[in-house]
């Protein structure tokens, strides 16, 4: 609607209304002017009627007196004619309806009546006189002397033609209604247009704030709430835009917490669905339609079990699943089962329209892929994908028994790497579980597809091998395995782009013969994998009770390895370094010994072992320091000159964080400078994290201390490789001396050394130096230093101090071994 014909509208409207009030009190003057003049013509006609009734009262009161005078006489004479006859002439009057005649009794003498109906409106008289001879005392009451009553009934005579009062007042007030009709009418008409102009203006007033709340609905109808509603105080609509201001804010606010209902629920990554009180539903958020694969209108309007497989909406009940947490599928748009944990509410509320229930369908997916995988790993290995420790003897377990009812053989073959520890440090633990891979995969070629391989722990694996016949001697068949086993691990391993040989140990016991349990089996095929460990490895032996004695003598050493620190059992033995040139000591080796009471002494290579296996090796390592520096300050005060003295450096010691802060404050505790020792570290721990390993050399070289690598040729470290390492002295294995004099090949290898030490400038020690012929050996191809039992058995501190002096007299104790003397052993010590 335009402005304009809102104008015309109201303006019209305006016009309307008050000719039809203008009209509307013209009708109701004329309407009190008519009923006025009604009053007045009724009471003029009253007036009248009351004038003529008295006449006529008047008149029949005369015409009765009249007559009863008339017909005394005859009434007395009891003459009936005479009665009739003496009345004739009244009844010629026209006006008389009605004349009788009664006695005293009540009996009529003479009765006469007009059959005339009366006229409309018409008036009568009735008057009843007595009929009497004497007079009347007075009006209403007779003397003795009555003789009769006489009634008379008197009527009008027809009215006069004139008009009456009334008649002239209703013409008058009809002429007055027409004039008061006429004015009304020319006054509602001007008062129209009066309400016309007023309306058009007030419209006009009302056409701004109007049009203003016209469009602030428009925008709140499409649900623009953002901005406000104009609100003027002197506006005639101010309330009505206050109202539509407050409604605004209110439907704003409920928008709001509704559309943060929503965006709170589609943020969610939980699958969301209300469902009315049947289980319809009602609402789903975003993450509910990208799990289900659905369109919002598609689901909505589903019952709630619809999402669920088949096999899960059989037993699915409403009310239940409105109280609980379960774990249940759902069946995708695209056919796909989902695992979830579906969880549900009851909505309170007294609205009916909110009642119902909220369900929560979180996907379990990678939960339950996770249970999978974690059950997975508590029975097979993570990394080479076979049975562990824990699965593996619930195998062997059930192999027993089937063995022991069936009456046959099992056999439990135990393996361990032999130096496996060595790859770990020069190649990383990476490489090293790489190599763990192949080798599982290996074995599990190598051996029958019936054959149960685990992995118990690190390098060491397990075969179990059942339904062995128990009447036949079962060691061939598995010896001949075990050495198919052998020949598999010896095969080359590719690391880090070199070739890698590797051996392995194995133990092997039999069910029910040398145990009838899993626990005992495995610890006796253990006890027989170390003894083939013992005897050099890349071997098998055969579970025999004695190896059980071994394997607890090992156990034994291992708890008092622990105490041997505070009862003193350990040693300091020095093997003096020989100059070749002239059988000069020039230091000394620091070698350790554990002399066990009630044993004797325990080898290095018994002990050591169990020292980096128990971390023991970083107490005896500190212990070892501190004694070598408290001989070497004694040595200087007695005036002699000890050299460089060697300790030996184990990959544990060398990773240990505070080491360097260590031995600084051991130097300095004990008053020696560092640049009177070396430390030897062989070519694995000097490989094992290689960049870490110059840090850390590099540290302990700028302190003083001389660095060399111990049974050099035996690693696989690499010429470019040892250049990047303060390396000043190489020590040649004993390994190498010791067939160099007899063997082509060692004494090409020794031979290489010397030379490549040289070219390097470094210093070049054979160690193992065991004969004349391994002296002359080194000698001829210009090795400078050597050490060995030729120039004697490692001694104490106090008669390497003896040499030491002899030395200092002017007598090399081993001069005599360079001169091509008799083969005889070193000197006695005094």
């Amino acid at each position: 609607m335009t402005a304009a014909s809102f104008k015309l509208r109201y303006a019209g409207a305006a016009f309307l209304t008050a000719l039809l009030s203008a009209a509307a009190v013209a009708a109701l003057l004329m309407l009190r002017y008519q009923a006025e003049a009604s009053a007045l013509s009724g009471l003029a006609t009253a007036t009248e009627r009351a004038r003529v009734g008295a006449e006529l009262q008047a008149r029949a009161q005369s015409i009765a007196a009249h007559a009863a005078e008339s017909v005394a006489g005859a009434v007395r004479a009891g003459d009936s004619a005479g009665i009739a006859r003496r009345l004739q002439p009244f009844l010629e009057d026209p006006t008389v309806d009605s004349l009788a005649v009664e006695n005293r009794q009540g009996g009529a003498l003479y009765s006469f009546e007009r059959r005339t109906p009366p006229g409309p409106g018409a008036q009568s008289a009735l008057v009843t006189v007595p009929v009497r001879l004497t007079t009347e005392s007075f009006p209403g009451a007779t003397s003795s002397g009555t003789l009769a009553t006489l009634t008379l009934t008197l009527e009008p005579a027809a009215p006069a033609a004139a008009v009456p009062l009334g008649g002239q007042l209703a013409a008058l007030a009809a002429a007055h209604s027409s004039l008061t009709w006429w004015l009304a009418l020319l006054l509602a008409m001007g008062g129209g247009v009066a309400a016309a102009a007023l309306a058009w203006r007030a419209v006009h007033e009302l056409e701004r704030p109007l049009e203003s709340l016209i469009r602030s609905a428009d925008r709140i109808g499409v649900g623009d709430y953002t901005r406000p509603v104009e609100v003027r105080k002197h506006d005639p609509l101010a309330a009505l835009a206050q109202a539509f201001e407050r409604m605004r804010g209110r439907l704003r606010q409920a928008t709001i917490s509704r559309s943060y209902l929503h965006s709170m629920l589609n943020s969610m990554t939980d699958a969301v669905f209300i469902t009315s009180p049947d289980g319809v539903i009602k609402l789903a958020n975003s993450a509910a339609l990208k799990l289900l694969g659905f369109g919002e209108q598609e689901l909505i309007g589903r019952g709630i079990a619809a999402i669920f497989e088949e096999r899960e909406r059989a037993g699915f009940d409403l009310e239940q699943a409105a109280q609980e947490t379960r774990e249940t599928v759902v069946r995708t748009r695209a056919g796909q089962t989902i695992p979830v944990s579906f969880t549900g509410s009851v909505i309170a509320s007294d609205d009916p329209q909110f009642q119902g229930s909220i369900f929560v369908a979180r996907n379990i997916t990678d939960r339950k892929r996770a249970e999978r995988r974690i059950r997975y790993l508590a029975r097979y290995d993570a990394l080479t994908k076979i049975p562990n420790r824990m699965q593996f003897y619930h195998l062997l377990q059930q192999a027993i028994a089937r063995a022991l009812r069936a009456g046959q053989i099992v056999a439990v073959l135990y393996l361990d790497m032999d130096r496996f520890k060595e790859v770990n440090d020069t190649f990383g633990h990476g490489a090293g579980d790489r190599l763990l891979e192949v080798l599982a995969e290996r074995l599990t070629r190598a051996v029958p597809k019936e054959t149960v391989v685990g992995r118990l722990a690190g390098d060491e694996f397990a075969l179990c091998v059942d339904g062995l016949p128990a009447e036949t001697d079962n060691r061939g068949p598995i010896a001949q395995l075990s050495r198919a086993i052998l020949t598999e691990v010896s095969r080359p391993f590719q690391l880090n782009q070199q070739e890698v040989f590797l051996t392995a140990s194995v133990g092997i016991a039999f069910c029910p013969r040398d145990a009838e349990n899993v626990i005992d089996l495995i610890r006796n095929a253990d006890a027989a994998m170390y003894y083939s460990k013992q005897n050099g490895g890349n071997t098998f032996a055969f579970y025999s009770p004695e190896m059980n004695a071994a394997a607890v003598e090992r156990l034994m050493l291992k708890s008092k390895l622990r105490r041997a620190l505070e009862r003193d059992e350990l040693e300091i033995r020095y093997q003096p370094k020989v100059d070749l040139r002239s059988g000069r000591i020039i230091g000394a080796e620091a070698l350790l010994r554990w002399r066990l009471p009630g044993h004797g002494d325990i080898p290095p290579s018994l002990f050591i072992p169990l020292a980096e296996e128990t971390n023991l090796i970083l107490d005896i390592g500190e212990w070892v320091l501190n004694r070598v520096c408290m001989d070497y300050r004694q040595m200087q005060r007695e005036g002699s000159d000890p050299g460089r003295i060697s300790l030996n450096l184990s990959l544990k010691q060398l990773r240990q964080a505070s080491f360097i802060l260590r031995c600084r404050s051991v130097f300095r505790r004990h008053g020696v400078s560092p640049t009177a020792f070396e430390l030897e570290i062989t070519e694995s721990t000097l490989m094992a994290d290689a960049p870490r390993t110059v840090r850390l050399l590099d540290e302990l070289f700028a302190m003083g201390l001389h660095l060399s690598i111990d049974d050099f040729g035996t690693g696989y470290s690499s010429l470019s490789a040892l250049q990047q390492f303060p390396i000043g002295t190489l020590k040649i294995d004993q390994s190498f001396v010791r067939d160099a004099s007899e063997d082509a090949g060692d004494a090409t290898i020794v031979r290489t050394i010397i030379e490549m030490g040289r070219s390097l400038g470094m210093e070049v020690i054979a160690e193992g130096v065991e004969s004349l012929a391994q002296l002359e050996f080194l000698r001829d191809h210009a090795c400078l230093y050597a050490q060995g039992r030729l120039f004697g058995e490692p001694c104490t501190a106090a008669e390497l101090r003896a040499l030491l002096a002899r030395q200092a007299a002017g007598t090399l104790p081993f001069a005599h071994l360079l001169r091509g003397g008799a083969e005889a052993a070193a000197p006695r010590l005094a």
